[in-house]
């Protein structure tokens, strides 16, 4: 009689309580700041200390669950505001990390980068448990925001070479000096400005006014965006 070998059951057992996924929203904010005595501005970023576990104590990126009723866009537009009373002009969509252990619970993070301008970070409320860091140059943080720091900090250099995202840390108006000192701080070196004022006049992302500041030096001619060219590609995708 021949029989019929039985095979071992492969499927996934029921997922309990214990077992479901949440998705959180986190966004890493950049902004420029010069510090006394310092020869050039660099970028930082605020972050929010935890008080309670899992790693209480650590800096994280601000951030929030996300509800069953709101959109991403919406959700990252309002932990942002819960945690750090900011309100950035740029929010877009970076990356999800949802290594299995990187939080002891099973937790997805959609991650958003924004960009802010100086004036901006002022007028915002203060908040006790947030402080700003050099992006560069970071604390341990909690779960693995540092990894998602290192990763948003290389998509914002890579952009700055072929878009005008780094306008976003700009005011209206500006100077090529001001602009130049931007990139330099984003990229982490010195540019020469002979070659980058000659760069960005032929982008056709410039429009000239007929203002000029002075200072120590010549006067130097005061510069807007060209609002026909968006910040960066968005490809197919419309915000609402």
């Amino acid at each position: 009689m021949t029989r019929t070998a039985t095979l071992p059951d492969i499927r996934p057992a029921a997922p309990t309580a214990g077992d479901a996924t949440r998705v959180a929203v986190s966004t890493v904010i950049f902004t420029l700041r010069r510090d006394r005595g310092a020869d050039r501005a660099s970028v930082v970023i605020p972050l929010v200390r935890r008080t309670r576990d899992p790693h209480e104590g650590l800096w994280a990126l601000p951030g929030g669950w996300l509800d069953v009723a709101e959109s991403l866009d919406t959700a990252a537009a309002r932990t942002l505001a819960e945690t750090t009373g900011l309100a950035p002009s740029f929010l877009e969509q970076l990356y999800a990390f949802g290594a299995v252990e990187r939080s002891p619970s099973r937790v997805v993070s959609i991650v958003y980068w924004a960009l802010l301008r100086s004036d901006e970070v002022i007028a915002a409320d203060a908040r006790e448990n947030v402080q700003w860091f050099d992006a560069a140059s970071l604390p341990r943080l909690a779960f693995d925001h540092n990894e998602i720091v290192d990763y948003a900090l290389w998509r914002l250099r890579n952009k700055a070479g072929y878009s005008r995202i780094a306008h976003g840390l700009l005011a209206d108006e500006f100077t090529l000096a001001q602009l130049r000192e931007v990139y330099e701080a984003v990229l982490g070196r010195r540019l020469d400005p002979a070659n980058f004022r000659r760069q960005v006049e032929n982008s056709g992302n410039l429009i000239p006014t007929e203002r000029f500041r002075t200072g120590s030096h010549r006067p130097a001619r005061v510069y807007r965006y060209n609002q026909d060219v968006e910040l960066a590609d968005r490809g197919p995708l419309v915000r609402h």
